[in-house]
């Protein structure tokens, strides 16, 4: 791995102001660097928005809040679902009417980078108390700036950078700490159906509309007389009335 620049700039620096140097019999020169992530205890903390769906037409929900104000949600996706009574529903299945609540839970986590690089090469040149020049694995020589009054410890012996002399093997090592904090946050939106329409008061009377079936009367014509009957009975009938009643008039008049 390559030396990045920030070594010139921030060489042996830590974020706690300390930096530790340390020197080894090796002959070989190189850089490492590893990173390691420290989480710490969360912060967790649950707010809760509520209301009630006073319109709903399509993707487009207006919710009146608890502290009045109108909320409309515009263009609400149908992948978004509301957990009614176990059930989970669409914009689609919205009424008016239904009460809505949202939870919305937002953990804060304050997490802990700590980088750490470490370069291992030979004393090239001292330019004490500023910079040292190391000879790298791949011959080339690289400088280093020399925090002020920096100590090294050399085979159990605390010198500064006047101590270093030209061929030591120097092994040294630059801890980077970098505080960050990680959001998250989850939101469960749920609801309850509108409740049934009221009983009417008990002294109210109760229309009730039943249908009856009322029978239709329809009028009989008279029957008709057989296509094959003929009128001569009938003809006969009267002449035999008439003839009776010529004979009776006839009797009477000679009685008189």
């Amino acid at each position: 791995m390559k030396l990045t620049s920030n070594w010139t700039r921030a060489w042996l620096a830590l974020v706690t102001g300390a930096v530790c140097l340390a020197f080894a019999l090796s002959v070989s020169a190189q850089v490492e660097t590893k990173t390691n992530t420290t989480a710490h205890a969360p912060t967790v903390t649950t707010q809760v928005k509520s209301g009630e769906i006073v319109f709903v037409q399509g993707n487009s929900v207006v919710v009146k809040m608890d502290d009045g104000s109108l909320r409309h949600f515009d263009n609400v996706p149908d992948s978004a679902r509301v957990t009614v009574d176990g059930k989970q529903l669409g914009v689609h299945d919205l009424q008016v009417g239904m009460k809505v609540q949202k939870t919305i839970t937002t953990t804060t986590t304050p997490e802990t980078i700590t980088t750490v690089q470490s370069v291992t090469g030979k004393v090239w040149q001292v330019n004490p108390p500023l910079s040292v020049i190391l000879t790298m694995d791949d011959g080339k020589n690289q400088q280093f700036k020399i925090p002020k009054g920096q100590k090294f410890n050399v085979n159990g012996q605390s010198l500064d950078a006047w101590g270093l002399q030209k061929g030591m093997i120097v092994n040294a090592t630059k801890v980077v700490e970098v505080p960050q904090t990680v959001v998250t946050q989850q939101a469960k939106l749920t609801g309850q159906m509108p409740p049934p329409p009221p009983a009417p008061p008990a002294d109210v009377p109760i229309l009730v509309v039943e249908e009856v079936a009322v029978p239709v009367q329809v009028a009989q014509a008279a029957p008709a007389l057989p296509k094959t009957a003929s009128p001569l009975p009938l003809v006969g009938l009267l002449g035999l009335l008439s003839l009776a009643s010529s004979l009776g008039l006839r009797a009477a008049r000679k009685n008189s």
